[in-house]
């Protein structure tokens, strides 16, 4: 059978045209992969990190590449919109590794979007981890507050940050949404009970600017004395001070004069579907070495292990000890705290009007 000059040129091209096609969808394709998950190569590993740490991962990660050759991608949000970003991602996945503060982190486990890392975990009191593997606290932290230096913040209580003159100069952030903002309302239900810390919240929201999802972002605007007065966390705080914040940590105090405070560490655990999970797990196995846990101390943090729980900074300057000397530090059942969390952010939600 004969085939024209004509029609034979026009077959050609319709050919090259369906392959030029093809091509350019399987390009679109590879190009959608996202933050994090378009390099199979292991030579990359995304964290979505709760914010505070930034200034110790900078060198951290930059000498994880040098003995390793992998590149770390840190994305940062608040507490719990870091474990919402896992959970919206996970039919293609982008975290290898997630930190977060609890009880988000238990809610991440809860909810199915970690692994077992296979990391040993052996230097980490049993308290401090999940008896699964599927995380484990990086370092740890309290929750605390912050005031501008143009307030006397040494001898505030409860009952002061309630008055008139702090109205609309007063932000936290937001329970249920950030893990410090979620600290301020357990912390409150230690000291008052559930039904005394919704009463004492009613009473504060007359002073409280409004909602916040990130603790960090209301550190600048105490430095600057747009509010006087917000929450936060001792690590983080300590860590701006030094970077050249203008304000001061401190515990309100309850009417007898006693100050409290709750455990807030840095959990990590290893993504569901983690996209680099051997280089992940090479960098929590770095993470929680004994050589990279000792820099904590310097970043106003406290290493997990056991063996450097005590470890003194290298620098002068306040230290997490000195921070929370003469205040009661109280251990939160966090698995408890998230059974109950659904029902208590809707009970403040509905006694603040927020």
């Amino acid at each position: 059978m004969r085939i024209s000059n004509n029609r034979l040129a026009r077959n050609i091209a319709r050919t090259a045209l369906i392959l030029t096609s093809a091509t350019a969808v399987a390009l679109s394709l590879t190009a959608c992969g996202g933050t994090g998950s378009d390099s199979k190569d292991g030579k990359t590993v995304t964290v979505y990190s709760v914010d505070g740490l930034g200034d110790w991962y900078k060198p951290v990660f930059e000498k994880f590449k040098a003995q390793t050759g992998i590149t770390v991608n840190e994305v940062e949000a608040g507490s719990g919109e870091v474990v919402s970003r896992v959970e919206k991602e996970q039919s293609n996945p982008q975290a290898d590794l997630v930190v977060t503060l609890p009880p988000f982190m238990q809610k991440a486990d809860k909810s199915g979007l970690l692994q077992v890392s296979g990391v040993d975990t052996g230097a980490v009191a049993a308290a401090d981890k999940d008896s699964d593997g599927k995380w484990v606290s990086l370092a740890g932290n309290y929750l605390c507050f912050i005031a501008n230096p143009s307030v006397d913040a040494a001898k505030l209580t409860w009952d002061d940050l309630l008055r008139p003159d702090y109205k609309g100069k007063l932000q936290y952030s937001t329970p249920g949404q950030a893990g410090d903002g979620t600290a301020v309302l357990v912390l409150l239900q230690q000291l008052m009970g559930k039904q005394g810390a919704l009463d004492y919240l009613a009473k504060l929201q007359a002073n409280n600017v409004g909602p916040s999802s990130s603790t960090g972002k209301l550190q600048a605007k105490v430095d600057k004395g747009e509010i006087l007065i917000a929450n936060g966390d001792v690590q983080m705080n300590l860590q701006s001070v030094k970077s050249g914040s203008k304000f001061n940590v401190f515990f309100p105090a309850s009417a007898d004069g006693k100050k409290s405070t709750v455990s807030l560490p840095y959990l990590m655990g290893m993504a569901k579907g983690a996209p680099h999970s051997d280089a992940a797990k090479k960098l929590m196995e770095f993470l929680l070495s004994a050589d990279v846990q000792k820099s904590l101390p310097d970043t106003f943090a406290i290493p997990s292990r056991t063996d450097l729980a005590s470890a003194p900074a290298s620098g002068n300057g306040p230290s997490p000890a000195s921070t929370i000397k003469d205040v009661t530090v109280l251990h939160p059942d966090w698995t408890s705290v998230l059974d109950n969390l659904d029902a208590d952010v809707a009970a403040y939600t509905k006694a603040t009007g927020s």
